[in-house]
């Protein structure tokens, strides 16, 4: 609900939104450049009546005098029968510039609150105004929910670039575009009398004195009222005995007595119409101009909201396959319900979709998001094709599944089977799936089969399934799916340093030359572009179509890149990269790792690594030009074997790159695993950590689990886990 309450908003009025923020930007920097060339006051303590009195000397015939909340003064006044406006410096009365509104200006308003279409375009701004809000407040809605609750809304981010800059743009501007938005819809509503007036200025006085000619500045009245409460003052007619002069100023309005000086009648100003005022100056900053700037670089926000959030959309609309016979929900047999945050899953789905549809049955397939079990009136069973997303979390678009589930008063009458997504080289694999599996049967939701996985895009895990689930409906069901092949460039080895080969681990640097970018790929981002040390490379290795993923250890401003490859039996990447020689390439791609990098800032960072892990941690220190402290821990077999990049690791350290590097060596004389080596340094860890350092781990799981360990111990006398660190954003892992 909320996703679409965000979604459908963005993409109907993105056009409009774009142009009124754009042109509230352009109009927010006029009150400030209208305060600064609005000439000042002699004085704090200068009356209306002194500065009326300077005014009337210069121009006689003036008709009324006017205070914008800049601080501008304008006057009016008929001379020789003709009308005449300045500025006026109120020093000496004088005009010293214009009084009309510039025709950009003018221009430029007339756009943003109407679009040239009178009342029928100030609606259209409302409605917009009204969209901006319900993308603000549903924006910031989903923004929580991504980081895990209203406490972590300001926690770091992980994804795509498109989403991050989308929800980093977000959470900077939102206070600004729901200051701009609701205060328009009060004034769009005050426009067309949908709110009520306030009550403005007291009645006409039934009786004057008929006298005439007393000096505005002499008037009591005038003299206690300072220039800087003044709004307007505005002459009685001339030779109109009956007429008087009218003040209004920030506290109220009346009418003075042009014979007698005397204060005739008074209102003071409403609540409703200071609340009015209040609303007018917050949405154009006339009056406070600081805070029309901040809000008006808040509404530059927009136009990258709207092209990230583009992006988002269309890439989520490629992801998800274009179905030619999707049966209505309460016509459908079978009901196949998808979890994908990158698309991939959504392509299993659709063969699964099609091998079901050629049998005969009629296939419902839907996000995950829109579980509605009231809808299935025919369905015999509902299929659940889930990934994971991050550490266990649910996918784009399976949000709110368990929620739904949760509270269903009974459990669906068709029975379920799920199959989970992921990468068993990662410790959360299928865990979204699990959590699924462990839901349904709380409440009491009836299997079809038990819970499979697929790893890795697997189409044999995927086949294998298949046929198990053909055998519960009681037919055969084949699923032949070929994964979509990502989009590879050549790279070319141009140097290779072997090692481990004394300890049966043949391992190997392997740096590639970066091809050259074509323009267009420059303008569009394509191919490999910028990237950074812990970003992965993923590779096709000849006779498959599902890649294998490297972390890069070096960065594009390096000029190459480099990664780390163990040969692992019957590997058939690992063992394809170990025979390559220099001139001799691979096909690869770049995918981004946003969580596994160094947080901003110049706090300490313990790079603990083992084997192949060290990549990326010889990335960061390669990178780390500034000296920032990086403490390393690095974990190998022998340091006469497989001390990757042990050349580098002194040089960087007495070139301060490395502020210490501590190993441990399995098959030493003094054997040790690197978690042994932050034991013994478990001092010097717990005080880094306690003075804000972040722990950045990288190598094979069981490696991983005992650094955890470690940790943990090291950490609890202090009363930190390294969960803590990792709810903190202080503790990232690349594990496999």
């Amino acid at each position: 609900m909320i996703r679409s309450l965000h979604r459908w908003p963005g993409l109907l009025a993105a056009a409009l939104l774009v142009v009124l923020a754009l042109s509230g930007a352009a109009l927010s920097v006029l009150p400030a450049v209208e305060a600064a060339r609005a000439p000042a006051a002699a004085g704090p303590g200068l009356s209306v009546a002194e500065l009326t009195g300077r005014i009337m000397a210069a121009y006689p015939g003036v008709e009324q005098i006017r205070r914008a909340p800049s601080g501008r003064i304008t006057a009016y006044w008929f001379e020789g029968g003709r009308p005449g406006a300045a500025v006026i410096d109120p020093r000496s009365g004088q005009g010293v510039a214009s009084a009309d509104t510039p025709a950009f200006e003018h221009w430029l308003t007339k756009l943003h609150r109407s679009l040239f279409l009178g009342d029928g375009g100030r609606i259209a701004v409302a409605a917009g105004a009204a969209a901006m809000l319900a993308l603000a407040l549903s924006g910031l809605a989903l923004v929580a929910r991504r980081a895990g609750g209203w406490r972590r809304i300001f926690a770091p981010l992980k994804g795509p670039l498109p989403g991050r800059l989308h929800v980093e743009i977000a959470r900077l501007c939102v206070f600004g575009l729901t200051l701009s938005s609701a205060t328009a819809l009060w004034m769009s509503a005050s426009t067309f009398g949908l709110l009520p007036e306030g009550a403005g200025a007291p009645g006409f006085p039934s009786a004057v004195s008929g006298q005439t000619g007393r000096a505005p500045a002499s008037i009591g009245v005038l003299r206690d009222t300072p220039v800087s409460a003044l709004r307007e003052l505005t002459f009685p007619y001339p030779g109109d005995a009956t007429d008087a002069f009218t003040l209004k100023t920030g506290a109220g309005a009346g009418y003075i007595d042009q014979g007698t000086g005397a204060l005739l009648a008074w209102r003071d100003l409403g609540a409703w119409e200071r609340a009015t005022e209040t609303v007018y100056r917050l949405h154009t900053g006339e009056g406070a101009a600081l805070l029309g700037l901040i809000l008006g670089l808040m509404a530059l926000g927009v136009p990258v909201m709207a092209g990230t959030g583009a992006v988002i959309w269309v890439a989520g609309r490629r992801g998800r396959p274009r179905l030619r016979s999707n049966a209505a929900p309460g016509q459908a047999d079978t009901i196949v319900l998808v979890g994908s945050e990158g698309g991939s899953s959504w392509g299993f789905a659709a063969t699964l979709h099609a091998a079901l549809t050629a049998a005969g049955q009629r296939v419902h397939m839907a996000p995950m998001s829109g579980f509605a079990p009231a809808r299935y009136a025919r369905a015999a069973r509902i299929v659940v094709l889930a990934a994971t997303y991050g550490e266990g979390a649910a996918p784009a678009s399976a949000r709110g599944f368990l929620d739904r589930l949760a509270a269903l008063p009974e459990a669906p009458r068709a029975p379920l089977a799920v199959l989970g997504f992921g990468d068993r080289s990662f410790p959360a694999f299928c865990a979204f799936a699990d959590e699924i599996r462990r839901a349904a049967e709380a409440k009491g939701w009836a299997q079809l089969l038990l819970i499979d996985r697929v790893d890795r895009q697997s189409p044999q895990d995927f086949a294998r399934w298949g046929r198990a689930l053909g055998a519960a409906m009681g037919m055969p069901l084949e699923l032949n799916h070929q994964p979509q092949v990502p989009k590879t460039e050549g790279l070319t080895l141009v140097s290779r340093r072997d090692y481990g080969a004394e300890v049966q681990a043949p391992t190997a640097i392997l740096r590639f030359a970066l091809p050259r970018r074509t323009l267009w790929q420059r303008i569009t981002g394509r191919g490999l572009g910028r990237f950074a040390a812990g970003d992965l490379l993923g590779i096709l290795p000849e006779g498959s179509a599902v890649p294998r993923f490297y972390s890069l250890a070096s960065a594009s401003c390096d000029g190459f890149a480099e990664i780390c490859v163990r040969k692992h039996p019957g590997g058939l990447c690992s063992g394809q990269l170990m025979e390559l020689r220099p001139g001799q390439g691979v096909r690869a791609f770049l995918r981004r790792n946003p969580g596994f990098r160094p947080a901003r800032g110049a706090a300490p960072v313990i790079l603990v690594g083992a084997g192949t892990g060290i990549g990326p941690l010889a990335g960061f220190a390669r990178a780390n030009r500034r000296g920032r402290p990086l403490h390393l821990y690095f974990g190998a077999r022998h340091p006469d074997s497989d001390l990757l990049y042990g050349r580098e690791l002194a040089e960087w350290q007495a070139g301060g790159r490395l502020a210490s590097v501590t190993a441990a060596f399995s098959r030493a004389a003094e054997r040790a695993h690197v978690q042994d080596a932050l034991r013994r340094d478990g001092a010097r860890v717990a005080r880094l950590i306690a003075g804000g350092a972040q722990v950045m781990v990288c190598g094979g799981r069981e490696m991983a689990a005992g650094v955890a360990e470690a940790l943990a111990d090291i950490l609890a006398p202090a009363g930190l886990t390294p969960a803590m660190l990792k709810a903190e954003g202080r503790y990232a892992e690349d594990v496999y």
